[in-house]
């Protein structure tokens, strides 16, 4: 019971005590939050990082602070030294706009480390200021023009000393170079060919500059190209090591017939299917010719061109921009929008080297490279890995990179690939961005001289293709591909066009062939690719065996983690034989084909069943083939790995699904890039 005073509130010691503790906690709670505000109201207000702009333009001065349109620099390099001496830690986000205008490089625009963003900068951009159209440009102007001869339709103009080119352009238009047919009949030989009677040829002017094609010469897929060393009386000498590497490819001893390398044909056997690059050949408007000897180019004018107006671009610098390709030097965070890529050369075809072509542009290069390159274990010096030969180079070229992207820019007039993201790129973007009027390959990804990455850095994942226009790619070298895809992981190639191209549209993998002799497919890293809802037409106009979407070697571990072909929509596959258009070649493992619709074609829809060699348990690599609607498909199937079924057979569009249609190629938000024209 409480007492009648602790009842009527009257406390004792320890309640006291119990009070001015609580009290003496209320007041220093009060007292500190007062003492707070009184430092927030002291404390200086918090600023946001700052935004940093530099302006460039053609007609501007690297004297000038480039901090304002009105006060821009000249030149990329000032820019990029003035991005370099930015503090990424704490500045706000960083910017180059570029006015309109042609950029002329002398030399390879580097980025390295030191140009990355990150941190509060995030992504550095260098882009189109609004409305305008800059070009950075690899190519010098040919002016000086005049007719060589009264009534003559040829015109001629000097060219640079040091000049060697395989391209010109007229007012953005590429010309041809001076092309033929071979005037003689020939018979090969183990050093080239011999005429029976005066080969007409050795009378031309500089017969060491001519080449020959073969259209198909090392495979229905390729068209080589080797330069001829001279010619005498009736022997014509061809140049090497393209002509050993071209005909010498060292032939297995198993008695299957084929080459160590496993993709094509020992040698080159039939004559040219065309010469190029004689003066004597140069008899068609939009042909022209450069005799390097005299430093002078020649040309005939099409119908409306006047070359005492006309821009007339020749190509010299063959690397426009790249990184330094080392993995130490990492660039990140760099971003580039609006920007065309134009002009760069490419001219090792002129060389002895030539181009001994593989596949997909991929070439035999060395002095030993019929019997050696790529061949590994399976010759006595064989250089390793397997398949690893010589890729072109990009005009636009990244290496151990991440988070570099590309968006509404234009890669156009080129002489050799467009853009390369090769080894070590990492969660890159190319978006609405325009491919055409490329020599070679429009964009490659990856390689094919690192299937088991020793490292993180070396992987090439996470890149993503999408809503982008390739069209009038491999315009010289015709076995190039719009987009090729080495060894690559977690990446995706969706809603993109891709039309009027004369070999295969997509290509996917690679290293699979060994199953041509029942060995196991080159081990790699691929996994997790997918490549979707691309709408692809009018392509393989020139060669064969290819397709929409080629897929060679292993993609994955499982279904699960498989390479996924989903949505696409293709029609109007221009070639009549060999191939296939949704494609799944040698050692093609664990790929679903899901969802797609083809049309109006002369070969099958799908490839074939392969057997697994490299689980070596008697099944197929493993396929997924479902929800198709083509013509001619392949019959239902469930058993060793290969599922096909619940397919659909088509002869038109209007058996498929609209919904299919409709959700494939570029969305609607980036359609504006079909009508995109060059500056």
């Amino acid at each position: 019971m409480f007492s009648t005073r602790q009842q009527a509130g009257t406390r004792g010691p320890s309640e006291a005590v119990r009070l001015f503790i609580g009290s003496y906690r209320a007041i220093a709670a009060g007292l500190c939050a007062f003492l707070s505000l009184g430092a927030l109201a002291l404390a200086p207000p918090a600023h946001a990082a700052t935004a940093v702009s530099y302006f460039v333009s053609p007609s501007g001065s690297d004297s000038n602070p480039g901090t304002s349109a009105a006060a821009p620099f000249r030149t990329l390099t000032k820019a990029q030294s003035a991005v370099r001496a930015i503090d990424k830690s704490t500045s706000g986000p960083i910017t180059v706009t570029l006015a309109g205008g042609v950029y002329r490089l002398t030399k390879t625009l580097t980025f390295t480390a030191a140009d990355s963003g990150g941190g509060t900068a995030g992504t550095v951009w260098w882009k189109a200021a609004a409305g305008q159209a800059p070009v950075i440009s690899g190519g010098v102007r040919i002016s000086g023009w005049t007719r060589t001869g009264a009534g003559s339709a040829i015109w001629s103009a000097p060219a640079p000393s040091d000049l060697d080119t395989r391209q010109l352009y007229v007012d953005g238009v590429r010309a041809q170079r001076a092309t033929g047919s071979l005037p003689v009949s020939v018979t090969q030989t183990a050093t080239g060919y011999t005429t029976a009677s005066g080969d007409p040829m050795a009378g031309w002017r500089n017969p060491s500059a001519i080449e020959f094609v073969y259209r198909g010469g090392l495979g229905l897929w390729t068209e080589p190209r080797c330069p001829v060393a001279a010619v005498t009386g009736t022997a014509i000498t061809m140049a090497q090591p393209c002509w050993n590497n071209s005909t010498q490819r060292v032939m297995r001893t198993d008695g299957s017939g084929r080459t160590y390398n496993l993709v094509g044909r020992k040698s080159i056997t039939e004559a040219p299917t065309a010469v190029e690059n004689a003066y004597e050949l140069l008899d068609k408007p939009g042909e022209f010719y450069l005799d390097k000897s005299e430093h002078r180019f020649y040309y005939i004018p099409r119908s409306g061109e006047d070359l005492t107006t006309a821009d007339v671009e020749a190509p010299s610098l063959d690397t426009l921009v790249a990184t330094s390709g080392k993995a130490s030097d990492e660039l990140s965070h760099v971003g580039f929008q609006g920007i065309q890529f134009s002009y760069a050369n490419y001219t090792t075809s002129n060389t002895g080297t030539g181009f001994s072509e593989i596949q997909a542009t991929y070439q035999v290069t060395g002095s030993t490279g019929y019997a050696t390159q790529g061949l590994c274990t399976f010759v006595s010096g064989g250089t390793c890995p397997y398949g690893n030969w010589t890729k072109m180079p990009g005009a636009v070229r990244f290496t151990y990179d991440k988070s570099i992207h590309f968006d509404h820019d234009y890669f156009v007039h080129l002489g050799a690939a467009g853009l390369d993201l090769g080894d070590g790129s990492q969660n890159d973007t190319v978006t609405a961005c325009v491919f055409t009027d490329i020599s070679g390959n429009g964009l490659d990804l990856g390689g094919v001289d690192i299937p088991q990455p020793s490292s993180a850095a070396q992987h090439t994942s996470g890149i993503t293709v999408k809503d982008s226009h390739f069209y009038g790619t491999a315009a010289e070298y015709r076995g190039g591909v719009a987009i090729d895809a080495g060894y690559i992981e977690t990446s995706t190639i969706t809603h993109n066009q891709i039309d009027h191209v004369p070999y295969t549209a997509i290509s996917i993998g690679w290293g699979g062939w060994p199953d041509k002799v029942s060995l196991p497919a080159q081990p790699n890293y691929s996994n997790n690719n997918t490549i979707s809802n691309n709408s692809i037409y009018d392509h393989m106009s020139l060669l064969g065996d290819g397709g929409a979407v080629y897929t060679n070697g292993i993609t994955g571990t499982s279904m699960a983690s498989g390479e996924k072909v989903t949505g696409n929509v293709v029609h109007d596959q221009l070639n009549t034989s060999g191939g296939h258009v949704l494609y799944t070649d040698n050692g093609a493992t664990y790929v679903s084909v899901l969802g797609n619709a083809v049309w109006n074609i002369n070969v099958s829809p799908w490839g074939s069943k392969h057997v697994n060699y490299t689980a070596g348990d008697g099944t197929y690599d493993p396929t997924d083939i479902e929800g198709n609607y083509w013509p001619n498909g392949p019959s239902d199937y469930d058993s060793k790995g290969v599922v096909i079924q619940d397919n659909h057979t088509v002869t038109g569009a209007a058996q498929v699904p609209s919904s299919i249609i409709a959700a494939a190629g570029i969305e609607s938000s980036y359609q504006s890039i079909l009508s995109w024209q060059p500056a």
